[in-house]
């Protein structure tokens, strides 16, 4: 279990990033927009198309981007003012706003309820979540990968004092698990598929019934304020990226294989896992928020967040116009 002084140290990570030089957020009239991404996802799709480029060409605003290997560190950034807009998992927001950065939800996404797994060595003794006690468990701490791990270890009625956790970015954990420094991985896709198709690793549980499917688009606060139009016009575009991507798969595994570097087979894993939709994006609605506010507590209470949260209070709710 993370105690309060690891919890603490979390947030401190994170708030460190607003005494940096050069993170100054953006005010007025927005001439550029600087986006964070991730391997997966329609965002990455849209990258890869140019199509948020087209869309702000009119307004004369250019797009940045940075890639990053999970949430955390990219919602640091963005809390800090130096990104503007970027997704992530259902975690990496709590810690965000514990540390009290400057950003908003602003819209959602739901990838497919399979989209977590957790793997094991294939020759390993691990055969069941109950005989993950005692083992060495990687996943990347407060990414979604950590909230899944915690619901997968309540579901065997283990707790994650019962496992060695082991705090490591995907890369690194996908290094460990190779070499068997690690006992058991808790990712998401596309390295989930990866190291899925590998002969020497065994599935041992997904996420789908076990954590619900949730995804966020989040904005810097003076940016969105600043610029609330801009916010809108990127989710309705991805919305429409989204909406395409899922017409012809084929094409679709062919772009974003391209980008993102993940092989087309598995990136073909990740577009037709049960319930996956590129298209499935909309607003923070008041489900969302709850299950947000559903989290947070429960990582308060388990000594993760080092304190309470209102998930409203950051949730952006747009003028009708």
């Amino acid at each position: 279990m993370i105690s309060r002084r690891q919890g603490l140290t979390l947030v401190a990570a994170a708030a460190t990033v607003l005494a940096l030089p050069g993170f100054t957020p953006a005010f007025g009239a927005a001439t550029r927009i600087r986006i964070g991404w991730q391997k997966f996802g329609v965002l990455a799709l849209a990258k890869a198309q140019g199509a948020l480029e087209k869309r702000l060409a009119d307004r004369g605003i250019t797009v940045e981007w940075s890639e990053f290997t999970s949430g955390p560190p990219l919602l640091e950034a963005l809390g800090a003012g130096s990104l503007d807009f970027g997704p992530t998992g259902d975690v990496p927001p709590l810690f965000a706003q514990a540390a009290r950065g400057d950003l908003l939800y602003v819209g959602t996404y739901r990838p497919p309820a399979a989209f977590h797994g957790i793997l094991v060595r294939k020759d390993g003794p691990v055969a069941t979540l109950a005989d993950l006690k005692g083992v060495k468990l990687a996943y990347k701490r407060g990414s979604s990968a950590h909230n899944f791990a915690i619901k997968a270890l309540a579901k065997a009625g283990l707790t994650p004092q019962d496992v060695h956790e082991i705090d490591l970015p995907p890369p690194d954990a996908a290094a460990a698990f190779k070499t068997g420094s690690v006992d058991a991985w808790a990712i998401w896709d596309p390295y989930f598929a990866i190291a899925e198709a590998d002969p020497d690793a065994r599935l041992l549980t997904t996420s789908d019934g076990i954590v619900e499917a949730w995804g966020y688009f989040l904005g810097n606060g003076a940016f969105t304020a600043a610029n609330p139009e801009v916010i809108t016009e990127i989710l309705d575009e991805l919305a429409k990226v989204g909406a395409a991507a899922q017409i012809d798969i084929d094409d679709t595994t062919t772009a974003l294989s391209a980008i993102t570097g993940v092989p087309a087979d598995i990136t073909r894993v990740t577009l037709t896992r049960a319930g996956s939709d590129l298209g499935a994006i909309g607003p923070v609605s008041d489900k969302a928020v709850a299950y947000q506010q559903t989290l947070a507590d429960d990582f308060h209470a388990l000594g993760v967040l080092p304190r309470k949260l209102q998930i409203a209070d950051i949730v952006w709710r747009p003028k009708a116009s």
